[in-house]
């Protein structure tokens, strides 16, 4: 479980930054549902557990690791999107009318933002991956022979 959660955390790292740095923080919530059923599935293949309810605890185990490695990648791009919105000539408030917003302002929001979506990511990674352990189960694990 531990050696799937890292491959597919150092997998949703680099998707995670390339998204909330390239598009928007927002499509880092899109993530979790392909990484957290393959870090379940993965943890299935390798770990091979007996019952439906270990292969569905090991699978949330690996898919929390694997949030867990992409919340640096949410807080990294929160400064980069912190950096490049505090150039007035980005700032969408002044777009609207409005004033330019203060950098301090700017900066707690970011690091603020970047914390909610990644824990929430770490929820949602966590979730996806007990139903890809599950969902290995249901396909791969009821077929195993046990070996003692």
């Amino acid at each position: 479980m531990v050696k799937s959660g890292l491959i597919v955390g150092a997998v949703m790292f680099f998707i995670v930054l390339l998204l909330a740095v390239g598009i928007s923080p927002l499509c880092a919530l899109c993530v979790p549902l392909f990484t957290g059923l393959g870090a379940g599935y993965l943890t299935g293949i390798f770990d091979k557990p007996l019952s439906n309810s270990q292969a569905a605890q090991r699978g949330a185990i690996a898919g929390a690791i694997a949030g867990g490695i992409s919340l640096p990648a949410q807080m990294i791009a929160s400064v980069i999107n912190a950096m490049v919105l505090q150039n007035p000539q980005f700032q969408l408030s002044q777009f609207f009318g409005g004033e330019v917003v203060d950098p301090t302002t700017v900066w707690l929001a970011q690091i603020a933002f970047a914390i909610c979506i990644g824990l929430l990511n770490i929820g949602l990674t966590t979730a996806f991956g007990a139903g890809g352990g599950a969902i290995w189960f249901s396909t791969k694990g009821e077929k195993q022979v046990p070996v003692i």
